[in-house]
């Protein structure tokens, strides 16, 4: 195959996601018992939690972002306490903040600073990682997310979002990332190639079709098959 640009997934590619989510959700919850403890008491944390889920389904125009599904949740909690203006930039920045504390893998650095040596990199993401405050965003020349085009993965149109960004035709891109439906199916209906990051070791399920180009354990794996590819110019 021949690839001029990588698209890349951030949670759980780069770093676990869900002990970030889980600090998040506690920092929020730590917040409301000190500053409205009737709101805290109301909606712990599993009730906050399944308060999301309700906001998500009755939104369904909502399916791309989840950083409005939060705030209206807020929004849905306070009301429910008889409280008509909800806290919610505060709440949101302290949400923000420990869901953007991730703490990545240990091959994750080293192998975007030999990516971005030789190829052009856009991140590519349903959540809502805020790459400076992880601290790579110089790694990344654009990052497409799910909240800005309007569109989640696996649909194809955000993987062309990222295509036309990056200036190259798909199939000349490779997306990488954990998912086995939102990354891999996703790009491969683009028409992009495509590389599992299978921390796991799972088997390709059968049912989703023909397997990824590249079935690789970790990020420094997909490294160096990609640096064992001839130069492309």
């Amino acid at each position: 195959m021949r690839i001029l640009a990588l698209t890349l997934d951030l949670d759980d590619t780069l770093w676990p996601v869900l002990p970030a989510l889980e600090r998040a959700d506690h920092a929020v919850d730590a917040w409301l018992q000190l500053h409205h403890p009737d709101v805290a008491r109301a909606w712990p944390v599993t009730a906050m939690r399944e308060l999301r889920m309700k906001v998500a389904i009755e939104r369904p125009d909502l399916a791309h972002d989840f950083s409005t599904q939060r705030q209206l949740t807020l929004q849905h909690a306070f009301a429910s306490c008889g409280i008509a203006t909800a806290p919610v930039d505060a709440l949101w920045e302290i949400y923000f903040a420990a869901r953007n504390s991730v703490e990545l893998y240990p091959d994750s650095l080293p192998a975007l600073m030999r990516l971005t040596a030789r190829w052009p990199l856009a991140s590519l993401t349903n959540g809502n990682a805020d790459l400076e405050r992880v601290g790579i965003h110089r790694h990344f020349q654009h990052h497409i997310s799910a909240r800005n085009t309007g569109t989640a993965k696996p649909d194809p149109r955000i993987f062309l979002a990222a295509a036309e960004c990056l200036g190259v035709a798909p199939e000349n891109i490779l997306h990488i990332g954990d998912d086995t439906e939102l990354d891999v199916v996703g790009a491969r209906d683009a028409g992009m190639r495509t590389a599992w990051i299978n921390r796991h070791g799972a088997t390709w399920p059968a049912d989703l079709g023909n397997a990824p180009d590249l079935d690789v354990p970790d990020m420094t794996a997909l490294v160096e098959w990609l640096e064992r590819q001839p130069p492309t110019t």
